[in-house]
């Protein structure tokens, strides 16, 4: 288990000082893959590199397997290496000069083990990330997804207590991503290692994780299981960073309590394309709040029957593959719907959408 609480960390700048760690408080149980996700500048890597012993914080305390390894208050500070944890990076940091056996082993030097030990752990860990038919390969024959399963390889040859992954997708395109990230997920799952994951990719997170932390600005604003922090965001911030989300500014007119399927507190909202209706995802809005209204474009269905119903004019298509991603103008608003691959999109032409009360959520408007 990973637990951290208060953390703190400031650095400084030519002028000023920058505040990158606010607060941080979270943990992650036994054989969880907990990510941090956030963008460029939110204090993500810096909370991994405080949890790694890489950094020290100002403030705050770092727990891994049930011993403190940092604590300001009573000046306590393990260093990196007697911390027993194992980093992926964003870069490999392959050593060219070495085979893929030698890189793994590497890692176990100067931990006093026998030649024929540090042979056999990495041919362990090798086995593990499927390369020990490549153990005397040179290191840069490989692929660049090969490259990283031998980082991988070389972190859990020392038999760590968790894994730290640092942005480890984001040198390699996009087909390879895919199938490196289902990589870490299954293998994660299969030998039960706790894991802290730091990216900025939405899709990547939700992907992988058994809990999301969305961080802004050094702080933690949001967590929750990926299909939660996704369906159901409880800050505007969550719902424009991670997929794509049409957001309406309103005002609150009706908050009811809904006892039938949606099990759920729902608000209605006059908004600048309508009166819509939503999951009060918070609990905590008042009939006069001013809010905003998150809609998925893939919840937008064609529709004059709906309980939310929008009609506008189609101002833009683009085929994306999977679906048409369409413009759809209503009055001063512009929202994105997702339509069918197939479906008859015709510029200029009005169209009625609709969807139903749990396909938007109200949020209240805290953010300009």
């Amino acid at each position: 288990m990973i637990a951290v609480e208060r953390l703190a960390k400031t650095f400084a700048a030519t002028s000023e000082h920058v505040a990158a760690v606010r607060d941080v408080t979270f943990e992650a149980k036994d054989g969880e893959l907990v990510t941090l996700l956030g963008p460029s500048g939110c204090g993500k890597t810096t909370t991994l590199r405080l949890v790694a012993g890489l950094e020290q914080g100002d403030a705050g305390t770092v727990t891994i397997g049930g011993k403190r390894m940092a604590d300001t208050g009573s000046g306590l500070f393990e260093p990196p290496h007697r911390r027993n944890l194992g980093m992926v990076f964003q870069s490999y940091a392959i050593w060219p000069h070495m085979t893929v056996l030698e890189n793994v082993a590497y890692a176990l030097e100067g931990k006093g083990l026998a030649r024929v030990e540090v042979r056999k752990r990495a041919l362990e860990s090798l086995a593990v990330v499927h390369l020990e038919g490549f153990a005397d390969r040179p290191a840069p024959r490989l692929s660049g997804g090969q490259q990283q399963r031998v980082a991988i390889a070389r972190a859990l040859a020392g038999r760590p207590m968790a894994l730290l992954f640092d942005e480890p997708l984001s040198n390699l395109d996009a087909k390879l991503r895919i199938e490196m990230r289902g990589e870490i997920k299954r293998l994660q799952r299969r030998i039960g290692v706790t894991s802290l994951y730091v990216t900025h990719d939405q899709v990547e997170a939700l992907a992988i994780s058994d809990w999301i932390m969305v961080m802004r600005e050094g702080r933690i604003v949001e967590r929750g299981r990926p299909e939660e922090i996704y369906r159901r965001p409880k800050t505007v911030f969550t719902a424009r960073f991670i997929g794509d989300a049409n957001l309406l500014r309103g005002r609150i007119v009706g908050i009811e309590r809904d006892d039938g399927p949606l099990r759920a507190r729902t608000a209605t909202v006059d908004t600048t394309a309508g009166r819509l209706t939503g999951i009060d995802t918070n609990g905590t809005l008042t009939v006069g709040d001013a809010a905003v209204v998150s809609i998925r474009p893939e919840d937008l269905v064609p529709s004059s029957t709906a309980v939310n119903r929008l009609s506008g004019t189609i101002t833009e298509a683009a085929f994306a593959g999977t679906a048409i991603e369409v413009d759809v103008q209503i009055g001063e608003t512009l929202l994105r719907w997702l339509a069918p691959r197939g479906a008859a999109i015709d510029r200029g032409r009005t169209v009625d959408l609709g969807f139903a009360a749990d396909g938007a959520v109200v949020l209240p408007a805290d953010e300009p």
